[in-house]
């Protein structure tokens, strides 16, 4: 079977012009699609979760897998296989400076059409269906895919040094660049408070 190459100068596939990198199941019932790209840093929001620094390279392939439920009802699933890797900033856990952390990855993902599991709860449901995702309107964008697996292959706690001082939780001044005059030892107001309400209580029932 032939094979649609996607070239990232161009941006088209075969003849196709494709919308931020965007798989039709139509167009992949006509053949699978190869995909190498680098897509440049802002080209994806990942949020506040991690910044991109330079470009995100990926390559991978999109198919159709035809799942034949019974006589007459197939499904068209989309499975996209690939591999990304690129440089991403992170605020530290601490003090929330930025820190840099190389990322890399590979997937095997299949997707089905929104809505073809709808009764699914009356039935069993294997550990590899819970890891099924779904498209909508006959289409599935690579940088929806890459976003979460971007934000999935992060770490769960990041430290711009194992001895990182963190900021101050008064006046917020990182420690690690400036000590503060703040006082270790004072009390947070707010318990102060309370515990002006404590001595009250104590004296109305004396």
């Amino acid at each position: 079977m032939s094979m649609g190459v996607f070239n990232a100068l161009t941006g088209r596939v075969g003849s196709n012009r494709l919308n931020d990198m965007e798989f039709k199941v139509s167009e992949l019932e006509k053949e699978p699609i190869e995909f190498d790209l680098a897509m440049p840093a802002g080209h994806i929001n990942f949020g506040e979760e991690a910044e991109q620094e330079g470009n995100l390279e990926t390559s991978g392939r999109a198919e159709v897998i035809h799942e034949h439920r019974g006589p007459r009802e197939i499904v068209a699933d989309i499975r996209l296989r690939g591999k990304f890797a690129g440089k991403f900033q992170v605020p530290c856990a601490r003090c929330v400076e930025p820190v840099d952390v190389p990322l890399n990855g590979e997937f095997d993902l299949i997707f089905r059409p929104i809505g073809a599991d709808a009764g699914a709860s009356e039935r069993s449901i294997t550990a590899v269906e819970t890891e099924i995702g779904y498209y909508q309107k006959d289409s599935l964008l690579l940088e929806d895919v890459l976003r979460e697996q971007v934000l999935l292959t992060l770490p769960v706690r990041t430290l711009c040094k194992d001895d990182c001082k963190g900021l101050c939780p008064r006046c917020g001044q990182n420690r690690n660049n400036q000590e503060c005059s703040c006082e270790e030892g004072q009390t947070d107001p707010r318990w102060e408070a309370l515990s002006g309400l404590r001595s009250r209580i104590k004296s109305t029932k004396q």
